[in-house]
């Protein structure tokens, strides 16, 4: 299952929400404000790297970029385009949307 955050981590609770669902096999992919969970040094960011050891982290490359970030994601997530977001979405057989 791919997983979307679109919610930024210190806004709702959307993101503690979605790594208490996810599951081995399947991918996180953080969107709009659901990438401000991936800024190094911060606690969201401290989840990622425990969920990284199971699951592949993704953000979206262009929301990144239009919030000023592209320095400041934590290392090994990976940055994909709206290509990539669609061959993700393709990949995974269902899609998760957490609001």
């Amino acid at each position: 299952m791919l997983h979307t955050v679109n919610k930024s981590p210190y806004e709702r609770n959307t993101f503690d929400t979605c790594l208490a669902h996810v599951k081995k096999g399947s991918a996180l992919l953080l969107i709009e404000d659901g990438v401000y969970a991936a800024i190094k040094g911060t606690a969201p960011a401290k989840k990622l790297e425990q969920m990284m050891k199971t699951i592949p982290v993704y953000v979206l490359q262009p929301d990144v970029e239009a919030r000023g970030m592209q320095s400041r994601v934590l290392d090994g997530v990976k940055m994909v385009d709206y290509a990539g977001f669609v061959d993700l979405a393709a990949e995974y057989p269902t899609v998760q949307s957490w609001l």
